[in-house]
């Protein structure tokens, strides 16, 4: 485990340790978005990084500085999916084994991505079970290494890649300063990296947290002063954004940063996933795409400025997504 607070000069340090794994992801610009919304929009496309999501590259950053006897050990994590894909895959490159604890409502995709990368899963029921306690529990038993899916200061750090990306593509294409960007969290481990990143290079960029309706733990956090949890909430086709409170690690970063936080609907990340399908050719998962939802649906402003909105995340179970693409979601029928 890392024993230091996450940092700037990490996520630099970051970028070199997964940079011969990890893909430098694009960052796409679509005239039709821009034309919608009067504005410069950049979309850092984490769908196409190694295990459809951006989790690849914190994993990568912690797994890839494992000792040889930790290697021998393995890794165990505990993710909904996207997290356990991108331990997985970052557990197979540098030659160990994983296990993951995940949600038994994963969608199948997320579950059969583990196991192609050569994962174990163990399941539990997220509405009854813990999933801290069961792989503390396992990771004890095999004297395995526990990967969190964002507390851990190497995995943040690794996601801070992202940013350090997203300024150096927006400055190649002339987009001149990033006024705004926009960022979906579950416990915050990205939200948090890109804050390090835009804190030293970019404090004038605007932060937004966006997150699905009735889990707004952020945006109660942050109102709050304090981690709070969202409570009881009716789930939501974001699979992703699930998590119950902000990071014990992530919040103080994002506390100081994060300068608004905005909620979608699952209809409106619907009408996002849509649009990522016809106009930017992408396969957008739901909670990968709560940011361009956000954006489209009118929630912040983005006339006569570059607003930078990520897509974090690819992996969508195909029956949901085709009745989405279909317009067959929520409620139609074909």
């Amino acid at each position: 485990m890392a024993d230091s607070a996450a940092s700037y000069e990490g996520v630099l340090d970051a970028a070199r340790q997964i940079a011969p794994a990890a893909v430098r992801t694009p960052l796409i610009e679509h005239p039709a978005l821009n034309d919608r919304v009067g504005g410069r929009v950049l979309l850092k496309a984490e769908t196409l990084q190694v295990a459809g999501s951006f989790k690849f590259r914190g994993a990568y950053n912690r797994i890839s500085r494992l000792t040889e006897d930790e290697k021998a050990r393995g890794v165990v994590a505990y993710s909904s999916g996207n997290h356990a894909q991108g331990v997985a895959a970052a557990a197979r490159a540098v030659g160990t084994r994983a296990l993951i604890v995940m949600p038994s409502d994963s969608p199948a995709v997320k579950v059969e991505g583990v196991r192609a990368f050569g994962g174990e899963v163990r399941l539990y029921d997220r509405w009854t079970e813990s999933r801290e306690a069961i792989g503390a529990g396992i990771a004890r038993e095999r004297g395995a290494v526990l990967v969190p899916p964002f507390d851990d200061p190497f995995v943040i750090e690794g996601q801070g890649t992202t940013a350090l990306e997203i300024l150096d593509q927006a400055g190649a294409m002339a987009a001149g300063p990033v006024n705004q960007l926009l960022c979906g969290a579950s416990g915050g481990g990205l939200l948090a990296g890109i804050n390090l990143v835009m804190e030293a290079r970019s404090p004038e960029t605007r932060v937004v947290v966006v997150e699905p309706a009735g889990f707004d733990d952020h945006g109660r956090s942050l109102a709050q002063g304090a981690r709070a949890t969202h409570g009881e909430a009716t789930p939501s086709i974001c699979d992703a954004l699930m998590a119950p409170m902000p990071g014990e690690l992530t919040f103080p970063i994002n506390q100081r940063r994060v300068q608004d936080s905005l909620i979608v609907t699952d209809a409106e990340v619907a009408e996002a996933m849509r649009f990522a399908f016809r106009w930017l050719k992408l396969v957008v998962e739901p909670g990968g795409a709560v940011s361009l939802a956000a954006l489209l649906a009118g929630r912040i402003p983005a006339d006569d400025r570059t607003t930078v909105v990520l897509l974090t995340g690819g992996n969508v179970d195909p029956a949901l997504y085709s009745a989405i693409i279909e317009n067959r979601f929520p409620g139609d029928t074909p």
